[in-house]
């Protein structure tokens, strides 16, 4: 366990599975070797453990349950208009070339009796991003998610990311940008889609 203390007196804490980072770093070892490099040179001794700590720490959605975060806080409520969280930060890791890829999730439900606390969702896009993905699946599992969890009249995903795979090789696309979504329930409607989406398009000033 790592413990962090910042200025404003949070204390960051990172949990680390010690035998996963021995295995990872012997792994790492062997792939920066592999590489033409010097894995005693000064400034790489402690890089296998430094990737292995990063890799455990990028993909530790893996043990958290996104069902039980909105369990954790889910009320009863009469209201029944749409509610929307947009502009969520969202990191995650491609599965294909496992480099990254970023950019912000927009989500929106309309309540059938409950609500959920506002900062479980982003929680809920921070426990599956922090896995191997792709885009598409992502966008579907946060949404199937909120759905089966909170039973609303509807739910809403948008997912805008940039993808290291497409800017650092390959096409190498720098400004290029991938937008998915998934609608469930009143959101197939037209008129609620269209809402939806002028209102996430919306800046405040």
């Amino acid at each position: 366990m790592m413990k962090e203390n910042n200025m404003d007196g949070y204390e960051k804490v990172e949990q680390y599975n010690e035998k996963k980072i021995e295995s990872l770093s012997k792994h790492y070892e062997n792939i920066i070797t592999e590489l033409g490099e010097d894995i005693n040179r000064e400034g790489l001794q402690k890089t296998p453990e430094r990737v292995a700590k990063a890799m455990q720490y990028l993909t530790h959605g893996y043990d958290l349950d996104p069902a039980e975060i909105l369990k954790g806080a889910m009320f009863a409520e009469n209201h029944d208009h749409m509610v929307i969280v947009k502009d969520i930060e969202l990191y995650s890791m491609c599965e294909h070339h496992m480099l990254p890829f970023f950019g912000k999730a927009h989500i929106a439900y309309i309540p059938n009796g409950h609500i959920v606390g506002l900062s479980k969702i982003p929680r809920v896009v921070d426990a599956f991003a922090r896995r191997l993905q792709v885009q598409e699946r992502l966008t579907d599992q946060i949404m199937n998610c909120i759905q089966e969890t909170l039973n609303p009249k509807g739910v809403a995903v948008v997912i805008e990311a940039k993808h290291m795979c497409m800017q650092m090789r390959g096409i190498q696309k720098q400004n290029s940008t991938t937008t998915t979504s998934s609608f469930t329930g009143a959101f197939e409607k037209d008129s609620t889609r269209k809402e939806f989406i002028a209102l996430i398009s919306h800046k405040m000033s």
